[in-house]
């Protein structure tokens, strides 16, 4: 399945186990340059990052406000947050 090029808030799950939450017009392509090592800095030294959970928008700026409104959250509302949208995600999560 593809996903298309659109305003994506997005989270990985880094080896150790810290979540990075970012913006991205393809998600495929933003976790393949993390796992590339040309990504964030902050996911750089904590390779492989795994996709844990993205949510498309219609415009960036929803899609960055959801991105900034998720890292002020504790860690167990992260967790909370992305068990609770798990039964909404998207088809292609399972597969990567």
């Amino acid at each position: 399945m593809e996903i298309k090029n659109s305003h994506y808030f997005y989270v990985v799950c880094c080896k150790d186990a810290t979540f990075y939450a970012g913006y991205a017009k393809n998600v495929l392509s933003r976790l393949k340059e993390h796992n590339d090592g040309k990504g964030a800095k902050y996911t750089r030294p904590r390779l492989p990052v795994k996709l844990v959970h993205f949510e498309e928008f219609e415009t960036r700026s929803l899609a960055m406000k959801q991105e900034y409104a998720f890292k002020q959250l504790t860690r167990k509302q992260k967790e909370q947050y992305i068990e609770g949208k798990r039964e909404h995600a998207h088809p292609i999560l399972p597969s990567i």
